[in-house]
């Protein structure tokens, strides 16, 4: 006899649905729907979407009051008013040390977010995770209506502002002038904008990002290492055209794709999606790049 209090099997359709649902043109009820038809009940499908969505509640990897860190919420000049974000540097840093901008997902600056930035603080880092929906009065506590204030932005904007936060943590006299840049979907996206339209730009790392037009990649003077979920195939389809225009331009970069993994596979908030294999190998490399080209 089945056991109803048992989670139900999670299949790569319904997180490919989930991907559609939070990236595409499916809507709320729409998801729930084909979720539905996918789990074979509504009860299997209102037990598997949390398990699909991210979890602010889930621990975070760095305590937010770690005394190894100092940590701060901070507002600088964006380049239409003020941008928020939180800064995370080491408390024992005895020198000048290179500086991380953490380009949040399509949720905004959230607490995984600011966890991330602790992380990147903790390996001899300043990181700084701006909160680019500043312009539109900040990230909501609502994740859906986030979603849709990200998707409203407008492009040239969110560059711009990413461009005004790589200048602020350049010039914070903690740093030693040096600045990298990492994102994670909607952020991997702007990474390679930024990679694009910030020649001060001294790395970047774009986890599943979408990939900018060949005709800009000539505009490219940063490093750049661009990691990919295998399982990942809205994103993965732009890879070819992106190495080809990268290798023809001489640009300097690394590609990795890890397989079995799906988008989002970094975010341990994420039950269903995050893979601690995929996402402690990108870790190691995305911090030894950062080491290697900002030090």
């Amino acid at each position: 006899m089945n056991d109803p209090n048992a989670t139900p099997k999670i299949t790569q359709a319904m997180v490919d649905a989930y991907d559609e649902y939070t990236h595409l043109t499916l809507d709320r009820r729409s998801f729930m729907d084909k979720l539905t038809k996918l789990a074979g009940s509504g009860a299997a499908a209102a037990m598997i979407a949390p398990l699909l969505a991210a979890n602010s509640a889930r621990a975070a990897i760095v305590a937010a009051d770690d005394k190894r860190l100092l940590t701060k919420d901070v507002v600088f000049p964006g380049s239409k008013g003020e941008i928020k974000g939180y800064r995370a540097s080491p408390a024992d840093a005895s020198g000048k040390l290179p500086g991380v901008v953490v380009i949040h997902e399509n949720r905004g600056l959230n607490d995984h977010i600011r966890d991330v930035a602790r992380r990147v603080a903790l390996e001899g880092f300043v990181a700084l995770a701006p909160d680019l929906l500043s312009v539109s009065g900040g990230t909501p506590p609502d994740e859906d209506k986030a979603r849709d204030m990200i998707g409203a932005l407008d492009a040239s904007m969110a560059i711009a502002e990413g461009v005004a936060t790589i200048e602020y943590l350049k010039n914070d006299k903690a740093t030693n002038g040096k600045v990298g840049v990492v994102g994670f979907c909607w952020g991997g996206g702007l990474v390679n904008d930024l990679a694009v339209n910030a020649p001060d730009l001294g790395a970047g790392v774009a986890y599943y990002g979408r990939q900018p037009k060949a005709e800009d990649v000539q505009k490219i003077k940063a490093p750049l290492l661009l990691q990919y979920a295998g399982l990942d195939t809205r994103i993965n389809a732009g890879i070819d055209a992106y190495k080809k225009a990268l290798e023809a331009n001489g640009k300097t970069f690394e590609i990795f794709v890890y397989d079995g993994a799906n988008h989002a596979f970094n975010n341990d908030t994420s039950e269903a999606r995050y893979d601690k294999k995929a996402a402690e190998l990108a870790w190691g490399r995305t911090i030894g790049f950062f080491k290697k080209n900002l030090s």
